[in-house]
């Protein structure tokens, strides 16, 4: 949910070198360097079920008997009273070579639960693509919760916002037509949302702690309050999990403390949990007594189901930090009202490929779109390199430490990182020379510009390609409506082959400008090419239905200009690598025609058209793979990949990440491949 939050600025320790051109072809340098870059729907309905299918007190329950059930305004853990200590970390913004490791810094600073949502978009990218390994391996990431004594509280959607490029919905929904409406009773969303959870939910039903697994509640939708008013919807929803969970699992819903997101987020009666959030610092006394109204008598412990430990970050923003003691003494005043709570984030992670999410902030001329950055570090205690040295962590195990029942154990080093020195990168191709290698079938002809889900293009970029005729005085360029970002370029290739794409300017989303194209001598028509980036769906809010690429007609001098191709570019994210695989062909092969070399040359005059740069670099020994940060202070905008793995976006001349963080398990001993 979106509030209001402290913050303060956080400078960025880091550099880069860049080498002017030396001999025939361009280089530049990246410094990889092992320091952190930051702390970076009023209808009826028959009566549901209740939170506990047992019509018997917790009292009489056999004290070593396998529960989980809420009574007398308490948790109870195999009939004990249980106070929830949790904290989210999320499996998706992790490598899995390092789950065990975050969730052990978690352990040490105290907690007994782990909440963590579930994306649809990671798990089915595609319609019927169903992926369930490497960082997609949701029940691996429960069995090591399990393994490490935790409990999970799962967040199974379909909707999950989390800063989350749709906030988790798989980007091909905006394909259908006619439109789906998200989030709502719509019987064709609904349709597949059965359909998924009817995959989902059955995969981790074993792991429900009644059948002995770790999982004790399991959300339904998220924050719903603050978005819609579809009780038929939530219903639909908790039917749907009774169907396929039993009735004996605690189902609850999380929305803000306020009592009209609560009157229209949570389900009246006993048959489901209402926990609420609210912004650290708030008195939760009040709060909490507001969550009391909407449960049922005895069944309202109180929980704050995101206790904010930071906050997240847009581009162009200062980094957000919240002070250390500030937290930890928001956190001791829900402990002392015998609240529970969990921390959001514990351990933020990494929004590692194409899978960051957007916001929308009101202004003057009715909303601003603002994509989150690369880093989900969060101010979180356990930092994204999972680094917990640091003032927050220590903070918040202290009050933890003070309402725990168990003594905490110690606190783990911090794993170790290295730097690797400078590293030349030779410019390899530039982009719009692969374009002859899409097949013919991919490229996509309209008489208007389509979206990118239209042409099966989800993530990254997708070039869109028409023509005009020059004029002595120039044509003015409008195009309405750009999510979200387009660089402009006209070429000429009746006289000159060897001519390149000329830079006219860049329209951009949240500040769409009319751009005047320069007359240009042509024999021919010029073509126009248009390189459009999503940079991250918007995963929360009223305009949450964000599809990507020109969505508006293309305005030449006032006119429509008509005939385009739509020509996708196959960039892989984190869990699908496409037919043509552009990275690997750039990073293992050498493609730069004789007469794109010689342009090379030329870098001032090529320095604005996309290129592709790469770089092989070393590591001899096994133990000298390591944790390490790539630096791109004094660059422009990109996306980088170490060895094939999407670290991310890039874009340290907007700020303010200047680093992008690379785990030790996408390197490895010998010869390494940056892109």
């Amino acid at each position: 949910m979106i509030r209001p939050n402290s913050a303060s600025n956080l400078s960025s320790k880091f550099t880069i070198t860049m080498a002017r051109k030396g001999g025939p072809k361009i280089t530049l340098f990246l410094l990889f360097i092992s320091i952190i870059a930051f702390g970076v729907f009023v209808p009826v309905f028959a009566p549901l079920p209740s939170l506990s299918s047992s019509s018997h007190s917790h009292r009489h329950r056999k004290a070593n008997a396998r529960s989980f059930e809420i009574a007398d305004d308490v948790f109870w853990k195999d009939g004990k009273p249980f106070r929830i200590i949790g904290g989210d970390l999320h499996y998706f913004r992790i490598l899995p070579e390092y789950w065990e490791d975050r969730l052990l810094r978690a352990k040490a600073l105290g907690l007994n639960t782990i909440q963590t949502y579930v994306p649809w978009n990671l798990h089915e990218p595609q319609p019927g693509n169903l992926v369930f390994e490497g960082i997609a391996d949701l029940v691996s990431f429960l069995k090591i919760c399990q393994k490490l004594d935790f409990l999970v509280m799962l967040r199974a959607g379909p909707y999950i916002c989390a800063e989350w490029d749709l906030g988790g919905f798989p980007a091909w929904l905006l394909a259908i037509e006619p439109a789906l409406k998200l989030r709502s009773s719509d019987p064709a969303y609904l349709k597949l949302v059965d359909k998924w959870w009817g995959i989902l939910l059955p995969k981790v039903a074993h792991l429900l702690y009644n059948n002995g697994g770790p999982i004790i509640m399991v959300q339904i939708e998220n924050e719903f309050g603050s978005y819609g008013d579809d009780q038929s919807y939530l219903h639909h929803l908790v039917k749907l999990a009774r169907e396929h969970l039993g009735e004996n699992i605690v189902l609850y819903t999380t929305d803000g403390g306020t009592r009209e997101t609560l009157e229209k987020g949570t389900i009246r009666g006993d048959a489901v949990f209402s926990a609420v959030d609210f912004s650290t610092g708030e008195d939760p006394s009040p709060i909490f007594k507001l969550q009391k109204e909407f449960n049922a008598p005895g069944k309202s412990p109180p929980l704050s189901a995101e206790f904010y430990t930071g906050w997240l970050t847009h581009w162009g923003e200062d980094l957000q930090h919240t002070g250390a003691g500030f937290t930890a003494s928001a956190l001791e005043k829900i402990f002392s009202q015998n609240g529970s709570a969990v921390l959001y984030m514990a351990h933020g992670g990494t929004n590692f490929g194409f899978y960051n999410g957007a916001n929308t902030i009101a202004d003057e001329s009715g909303y601003t779109y603002k994509p989150d950055i690369t880093s989900y570090d969060y101010d979180a205690p356990i930092k994204e390199s999972g680094d917990v040295d640091n003032a927050k962590f220590r903070a918040l195990k202290r009050v933890i430490g003070r309402h725990s029942v168990a003594s905490l154990p110690s606190t783990p080093p911090d794993n170790e990182k290295t730097g690797y020195g400078p590293i030349r990168l030779q410019k390899t191709a530039f982009l719009f020379d692969l374009l002859d290698m899409i097949n013919p079938a991919d490229v996509v002809e309209s008489r208007n510009p389509v979206s990118m889900e239209s042409v099966g293009q989800m993530f990254g970029f997708l070039v869109y390609v028409s023509e005009y005729a020059s004029k002595d005085d120039g044509n003015i360029l409008f195009i309405p409506k750009v999510h979200d970002r387009a660089q402009v370029f006209v070429l000429c290739s009746s006289d000159d082959k060897e001519r390149r794409p000329t830079y006219i300017g860049t329209i951009e989303r949240w500040s769409n400008e009319k751009l005047l194209l320069p007359n240009t001598k042509c024999a021919s028509n010029i073509s126009l090419i248009v390189l459009v980036e999503n940079m991250g769906r918007v995963n929360y809010g009223q305009y949450m239905f964000d599809r990507k690429g020109i969505l508006s007609s293309v305005y030449l001098d006032g006119r429509i200009l008509d005939g385009w191709k739509m020509i996708t570019i196959p960039l892989h994210t984190l869990n699908e690598v496409p037919r043509t695989n552009l990275i690997t062909l750039v990073a293992h092969s050498r493609i730069v025609t004789s007469s794109a070399l010689r342009k090379l040359e030329d870098s001032e005059r090529v320095s604005k058209e996309p290129a592709l740069y790469t770089a092989h670099f070393s590591i001899e020994k096994d133990n000298q793979v390591k944790d390490t940060f790539i630096s791109f202070s004094g660059w422009g905008k990109g996306i980088a990949f170490v060895n094939d793995f999407n670290i991310g976006r890039y874009w340290p001349s907007f700020g303010p990440q200047c680093t992008l963080y690379v785990p030790a398990p996408i390197l490895h001993r010998g010869e390494n491949v940056l892109v």
